[in-house]
């Protein structure tokens, strides 16, 4: 089934001009408006009453005249401010040279003023400017709203060592807030991939003195590389084939919030010299524009690579690496946290049965020793995902271990030789062992994990604890890439 078309946006076009009214109307249809005029304003409250009767919100734009046959437009300017956020924006048209009604215009709320004699180019600009300002208005405030409404609000749950350590620092990083206002510092977020950095970044978010502006998550793996830069910030119309109104970057609509960078990692390199200009000076500009806007937003990045690596790699930037890496949270993987399982499950099965409509779930003694036994790969993101399926699919009121369908790795493949003598503490031991499996491999993490009985994620979090060399003169990210 092909997608509905979006509607036209609807434009109230009030002028007792009968020709110019027409030609900006004939002219607004070809852009793609729908377009309606009145010459009064009476008839244009009648126009906008009509439509509150019929279960409508009105013109999506208004364009109005200052000086209209049976009053001033400063008159229906002030009543449609006074309904609230929810009123349409407002273009004036004021005639050339008449200073006070464009500036008693911009007081009262109107969006923008035009004078006459129209250029019905500037109006289309305008118009698409007004239109793009309007919709990003109603994104963060529907984001707002959503946020503030959530059923879930963020938590880290747990009283292990590693998630205490961990809460903690993220309410010290969240904290600081910078005395005259400006931007805090950066906050680089690492952990393996399912650890809870965008639980932990929403936090810092909400934990500072911003809470109420927007946080805006963008996930720079899922954006293809050639809309990158368009995305981030933004671009004028014009600026490029198809653009053909005025866009906001999601920089710019983070306002005076946070932007989280999710999987900075995979950040295109030729764009990581633009980002890094504009967190160190706070300025950025649209594509196309002459002129700089400040950024004020809060930039929080997180990544489950290890961006040092990357650094010696050549494949990101040290500079990018040390501004981002100004205030640092690691999230624990969830086998450093095993105590903490049984909690976190608890937490995700009366969630989903919320969600769901279903009738609260506990787990069998059986149930809640193999998640105890699991080593969670994927970590949190597993659990949760592992614990919404059984508490779906379970026919009874308690969750066996049979509904959790938990698979553990097999034994290790790879055996302990003679030159493991006596006297090899466990961490040596390890250590030991994955040289042993990369050597084998050549140095192929894939193959090396399966040698091993293990996830490759759960051998790179060996490799980076052990700080372990690469095979045969290998880089850490040729390691990788095999």
């Amino acid at each position: 089934m092909s997608a509905l078309p979006s509607p036209a946006p609807r434009v109230l076009v009030i002028d007792d001009e009968a020709l110019l009214a027409t030609a900006i109307t004939r002219r607004l249809s070809q852009e793609g408006y729908a377009c309606r005029s009145a010459e009064t304003l009476a008839a244009a409250r009648q126009s906008l009453i009509d439509d509150n009767d019929q279960g409508q919100t009105g013109a999506d734009i208004v364009l109005l005249d200052m000086r209209l046959p049976d009053g001033s437009g400063l008159d229906l300017l002030g009543e449609l401010s006074a309904t609230g956020p929810d009123a349409p924006p407002v273009i004036v048209v004021t005639a050339f040279g008449d200073v006070e009604n464009a500036v008693a215009a911009m007081k009262l709320g109107a969006a923008d003023y035009l004078r006459k004699p129209i250029d019905l180019d500037e109006l289309i600009m305008v118009l698409d400017r007004v239109r793009a300002g309007a919709e990003l208005r109603h994104q963060l405030e529907y984001s707002r709203q959503r946020d503030h409404h959530a059923l879930e609000a963020p938590v880290l749950l747990g009283d292990s060592a590693a998630m205490v350590a961990a809460r903690d620092k993220i309410d010290t990083v969240a904290a600081v807030e910078t005395p005259d206002g400006a931007s805090p510092p950066t906050v680089l977020i690492t952990g393996e991939t399912g650890t809870g950095k965008d639980v932990a970044a929403r936090l810092i978010h909400l934990g500072g003195g911003r809470p109420q502006q927007p946080f805006i998550h963008v996930d720079c793996a899922a954006l293809p590389a050639e809309m990158v830069e368009a995305e981030l910030f933004g671009h004028v119309r014009g600026a490029f084939p198809g653009a053909r109104s005025d866009r906001t970057g999601l920089i710019e609509a983070a306002e005076a919030g946070t932007l989280f960078l999710d999987e900075i990692g995979a950040f295109p390199a030729d764009l990581q010299a633009k980002l890094l200009n504009v967190i160190e000076r706070h300025r950025a500009r649209r594509i196309g524009a002459s002129r700089e806007m400040p950024v004020r937003a809060r930039f929080v990045a997180a990544t489950n690579r290890q961006l040092a690596d990357m650094v010696d790699a050549g494949t990101f930037r040290s500079d990018l690496y040390y501004r981002l890496n100004v205030l640092t949270v690691e999230m624990p993987p969830l086998r450093d946290c095993s105590g903490d399982v049984a909690v976190m499950a608890a937490d995700f099965a009366a969630a989903t049965a919320r969600r769901y409509g279903r009738p609260a779930m506990e787990f069998d003694p059986a149930a809640r020793a193999a998640l105890t036994r699991y080593s969670w790969p994927g970590n949190v993101r597993e659990l949760k995902h592992m614990v919404e399926r059984a508490v779906l699919l379970s026919r009874s009121g308690r969750i066996a271990e049979s509904d959790l369908g938990l698979d553990q790795p097999a034994p290790p493949a790879v055996s302990v030789s003679d030159d493991f003598g006596a006297g090899l503490t466990l961490e040596a031991s390890e250590r030991r062992l994955i040289e042993n499996a990369l050597a084998k491999s050549g140095g192929n993490v894939s193959e090396a994990a399966r040698l091993l009985g293990i996830t490759r994620m759960a051998l790179r979090y060996r490799i980076n604890k052990h700080r372990l060399a690469p095979a045969r003169g290998a880089t850490s990210a040729e390691i990788d890439e095999r």
